[in-house]
């Protein structure tokens, strides 16, 4: 009997283990790098033996995989909220909103895929496939809101839509939210106005 309560509680704690090394692996990948924070420091940070930590995440690209497939998740929701159906300006314009809100926020270090990108360099790592599903996720997107503002070239102009947003995030560093914003809601419009010429 006494081995079975073990085992009950191991499967009720496992859960809220690994989501608090996500979380942990969240905050320090994001604030310090990936390459520049260690498994040590996450299971320091979680308060957790390895033995642990490698039950959830056999390596330290698992979890590097985990954190980024988090990022895509909340990310692609956030951005799914901003479509307004048949309103391809007005989508525009909120994600517009929504990207000077984030990149001029505290603590905003950049695209966290943009990031593991440049920390990642071959293109065969686990880690560069979650990044390229997830922006091919997102140049669909664009395309989808490029195509119905009646863009001509709908995967040319996802391309630049993706461009602006991108330098946007980056931009943001410098900027503030109202500025960036604007300026990133003027260029989409400017793509799309010239993508239906």
């Amino acid at each position: 009997m006494p081995q079975k309560a073990s085992e009950s509680t191991r499967s009720r704690s496992g859960p809220a283990t690994r989501e608090r090394i996500l979380q942990a692996a969240n905050e320090m990948f994001y604030s310090h790098g990936i390459r520049g924070t260690s498994a040590d420091r996450i299971i320091a940070q979680v308060g957790i033996t390895k033995v642990t930590f490698y039950r959830h995440f056999p390596t330290k690209s698992d979890l590097v995989v985990a954190y980024l497939q988090q990022q895509a998740a909340g990310e692609r929701a956030w951005f799914s909220s901003m479509r307004q159906v048949e309103d391809p300006e007005g989508s525009l314009h909120a994600i517009a909103e929504g990207v000077g809100t984030a990149s001029c926020s505290p603590g905003f270090r950049g695209c966290a895929f943009i990031n593991a990108a440049a920390e990642f360099a071959d293109p065969q790592d686990p880690v560069r496939a979650v990044v390229d599903e997830h922006r091919q996720w997102m140049l669909d997107e664009f395309a989808s809101i490029a195509a119905e503002a009646g863009a001509s070239d709908a995967g040319l102009t996802a391309q630049q839509l993706m461009i602006l947003r991108d330098g946007a995030m980056v931009n943001g560093y410098l900027g503030e939210s109202a500025s960036v914003t604007a300026a990133l809601s003027t260029a989409f419009a400017s793509v799309i106005a010239a993508a239906n010429l």
